[in-house]
């Protein structure tokens, strides 16, 4: 795919503020799928195309969050099972869909997403003396990461914001350890994803490489940032960042 210099400089601001809303929040994706698209690119190479991106941010929030001290790591492999598990499911869903019906559901999901998120933003402010729970002892949060790692696995539009609900509300953390959480599982559903793209032969690489440039420069510069703000400001930095994430979103 040939890019003119606008078009490159589109992907990557649209890169920068998709990987700063991924790593503080989710939606990130509600911007780069649509822009992916309106370069002309099918909604199956779309969707294949933007997880270069996110994969490369992701790495760059984790090592962020990790530095910062903000990983739990004792919940790593309990948590990456089902996340995984559901990646796979979410992947193999997303190539045997054909093209003619996935734009439209692509749409259709980034809507629904967009409307819960903003009609359910309780959903992520758990008590901030809660003890975080078990995965392998919480059916209910087991099932919920495995729905939100077959959601990632089939389109990365607001998986962000299941994740984060699956982590708060279901397994009591906090949003500064939950998003470290979030990061690490999108990380790795969106990896089994790209691996399944790639050998259908769905991704195009440049435009993916270079919003990828965008979205971990987004990612380093957010995390930073994002560990050492109050909860009561990430609830509020949250909401916003939804709103104009929705917005942008339906705006595409």
């Amino acid at each position: 795919m040939e890019l003119t210099f606008f078009e490159i400089i589109v992907l990557i601001a649209t890169g920068l503020l998709a990987g700063s809303i991924n790593t503080i929040a989710g939606g990130g994706s509600n911007l780069s799928l649509p822009v992916l698209m309106l370069l002309g690119l099918p909604a199956d190479i779309a969707n294949g195309t933007n997880r270069v991106a996110v994969m490369l941010q992701c790495i760059v929030g984790l090592r962020g969050y990790d530095k910062h001290g903000a990983l739990h790591r004792e919940a790593i492999f309990p948590i990456l099972i089902p996340t995984c598990l559901g990646g796979v499911v979410g992947a193999l869903l997303s190539v045997a869909i054909p093209n003619f019906y996935l734009k439209p559901l692509l749409l259709l999901l980034i809507l629904l997403m967009a409307v819960a998120v903003l009609f359910r933003p309780d959903i992520m402010a758990p008590d901030l003396d809660s003890i975080p729970k078990n995965p392998s002892k919480t059916p209910k949060a087991w099932v919920g990461l495995f729905v939100a790692g077959t959601y990632g696995g089939f389109v990365q539009a607001g998986v962000g914001f299941i994740l984060l609900g699956a982590l708060t509300a279901g397994l009591n953390y906090d949003l500064i350890r939950a998003n470290a959480l979030k990061t690490l599982c999108a990380l790795a559903f969106t990896s089994i994803a790209l691996c399944v793209f790639i050998a259908s032969e769905i991704v195009s690489w440049a435009p993916g490489l270079i919003l990828g440039i965008g979205s971990m420069l987004g990612a380093h510069f957010t995390v930073g940032k994002a560990v050492k703000t109050k909860p009561s400001t990430m609830r509020w930095a949250l909401f916003v960042i939804t709103s104009f994430a929705v917005a942008a979103g339906l705006l595409f």
